[in-house]
């Protein structure tokens, strides 16, 4: 099967991947730093109820469509012809790196669950560390696709 039809559409289909990491970067920034302000108010004060709206919102309305859009123009970009010399190294690292991404995004889901419920199954400190991961990830991402070290 050859996706050579893609190749026309490479521009668009890369600026709007890039417009999706982004948005979906900034959410995962974002939602850590709202848990560590979350877990430090009382469960069913009026500050919990803001944050439950707040975190719900940001998930459902700009993280998941965003995850969703970066993977779905991430693969069609793969599957243009000429995108990945797929004898290299650095793919691995990248993919292995957006898997993690993914990961965290699903921890993040389930700790806002955790916290809709009332429930607070990681401290502030936990929430202050895990802020960092995206980061991490991203930089690895970045080098991987932009220096394409081995």
């Amino acid at each position: 099967m050859t996706f050579d039809a893609l190749a026309p559409f490479y521009p668009w289909v890369k600026a709007l991947h890039l417009i999706s990491v982004i948005a979906w970067m900034a959410g995962l920034f974002y939602l850590p730093r709202l848990f560590v302000y979350h877990s430090q108010v009382p469960p069913g004060s009026e500050q919990d109820a803001l944050f439950k709206v707040m975190e719900r919102r940001l998930i459902r309305a700009i993280m998941n469509p965003a995850m969703i859009a970066v993977w779905i123009f991430g693969i069609t970009l793969v599957l243009t012809p000429g995108v990945v010399d797929w004898t290299a190294g650095w793919w691995h690292v990248k993919l292995t790196s957006v898997l993690g991404m993914t990961w965290f995004h699903h921890h993040l889901s389930l700790g806002r669950k955790a916290m809709e419920r009332g429930e607070r199954p990681r401290t502030e400190r936990y929430w202050r560390a895990m802020n960092e991961v995206p980061t991490v990830l991203m930089i690895a991402i970045v080098i991987m696709v932009i220096v394409k070290p081995f």
